[in-house]
């Protein structure tokens, strides 16, 4: 899992914005719309980073597809601790929700 993480948070372009849906996701599950209003982000935006993070098992989903409503894994919440790490070293001021 911290390979994932790094890899989907640092190794590729849109790194802050995952993180900044992660964060929001922990508080509470949202559907993406909620997610792009609270975040400030457009909403392909968040759609796209939905999926990346989906493709790697970092998110799950469930509901209909207007509605579909977002969740962190238990994964994601177990290593918690190496998200915080990616924010402390690789931005420059930690990211809240």
């Amino acid at each position: 899992m911290d390979g994932v993480l790094w890899y989907v948070l640092t190794g590729t372009s849109g790194g802050q914005n995952r993180l900044r849906l992660l964060r929001a996701l922990r508080d509470r599950p949202r559907n993406a719309n909620r997610l792009a209003s609270d975040l400030d982000l457009d909403y392909t935006t968040v759609r796209h980073h939905l999926s990346v993070l989906a493709e790697h098992d970092l998110i799950t989903n469930t509901g209909d597809t207007y509605g579909v409503i977002y969740q962190i894994t238990p994964a994601v919440v177990d290593n918690w601790d190496v998200i915080e790490r990616i924010e402390q070293e690789y931005t420059d001021t930690p990211i809240s929700s």
